[in-house]
């Protein structure tokens, strides 16, 4: 059997961008009318979230005014596409493979609403084949950028020779609520950014890049209602249950170890963790599970603080800064990330 390479990771960002301490007097503003204590505590929220910058799909001016969910849905369309088109291009020139090289599409998103999916206008926009696999991901959040490297496996595992792309775009700002003042919203409003990723993947002979060793998915019993959206008439609305990163450390022994013997290894013999940051406490709560052995999540850190969590994305972005990294062949990366559901997914990459 042919051996599922990922062979290139690339990045785009929006056009817009600001620092923390630049949003901080929007805050101020959208809140003035709210008690001195809470505005208190929100403003410590986002000077505590480990995030110094975030790039957006619209200016900040626009996501603090009140539009309707259709206005901020059709900003979510037409951004999604340039970005995905271009990151994509970006992609597929670092790799040097033709666009219509491509046998498998997946695209990955939940933070808007458009059908059909991004995926049929990247097949217009560069050109793909006509008879191009496509499959778009939606509802699967924070971990729906591994799960594209889940189902891309699959399809390459049953498919020798072949080439695959996931293209991740989210825009958590398209989803900010101004009437919600509960926590889940001060929270990922602090800690959440735009962005868009593309991974390229080949079971074709001689490919480059870490294989994928191994790969699989892990649903939590009756936890749906820690993390997702409601669908309300003002755009989607954030579901963030306080309890995520306690549930996520209760669970952690079983995500891990078992996956990582089925493929003949340990976490002693995971050089590195390519970890989803969901937040200063999720991270946090990873860090103290995998300190004892020696392992850091410096590039999960830097990664939120650079760009805040964008939701699917954000792994992708981890990974890159792995690829960039001049490793040792042989050495093995755990890539893990959480999503609603409540889900953990996993992949075991070798270089």
């Amino acid at each position: 059997m042919n051996d599922i390479r990922i062979t290139t990771v690339a990045k785009q960002l929006p056009p817009y961008s600001r620092d923390t301490k630049e949003i901080l007097p929007f805050v101020e503003m959208w809140l003035a009318d709210q008690d001195e204590r809470f505005r208190r505590k929100v403003l410590k929220i986002f000077e505590g979230a480990a995030v110094d910058r975030r790039y957006g799909i619209m200016s900040i001016e626009e996501v603090f005014t009140a539009t309707s969910f259709q206005e901020k849905n059709d900003i979510y369309v037409r951004e999604v596409k340039k970005l995905g088109s271009a990151v994509l291009k970006k992609a597929l020139d670092e790799a040097g493979w033709e666009a219509d090289s491509l046998d498998y599409i997946i695209t990955v998103s939940c933070t808007g609403i458009m059908i059909p999916s991004l995926d049929a206008y990247l097949i217009n926009a560069l050109e793909l084949r006509q008879d191009v696999v496509r499959l778009p991901v939606t509802e699967m959040g924070c971990a729906a950028g591994i799960s594209g490297l889940i189902y891309a496996s699959n399809f390459l595992k049953s498919n020798p020779g072949k080439r695959a792309a996931i293209v991740a775009v989210e825009s958590p700002t398209a989803t900010f609520q101004l009437s919600d003042y509960s926590m889940a919203n001060m929270v990922s409003a602090a800690i959440f950014g735009d962005g868009a990723a593309c991974v390229l993947l080949s079971s074709e002979e001689g490919a480059n890049g870490p294989k994928i060793k191994g790969e699989e998915m892990y649903h939590f019993k009756e936890a749906t209602h820690l993390m997702g959206f409601d669908l309300t008439n003002t755009g989607l609305r954030m579901i963030l249950d306080p309890a995520v990163p306690e549930t996520i450390a209760a669970h952690f022994p079983k995500i891990v170890h078992p996956f990582l013997k089925r493929h003949g290894t340990s976490i002693r013999e995971v050089d590195h963790l390519v970890f989803h940051p969901g937040g200063r406490k999720i991270v946090q709560t990873v860090e103290e599970l995998f300190g004892a052995l020696g392992k850091n999540l410096d590039d999960t850190r830097e990664t939120l603080r650079r760009y805040g969590n964008m939701s699917s994305v954000t792994v992708l972005y981890v990974l890159e800064r792995f690829l960039k990294k001049d490793i040792a062949t042989g050495e093995q990366g755990l890539l893990l990330s959480f999503g609603p559901g409540f889900s953990a997914q996993r992949v075991l990459l070798e270089w």
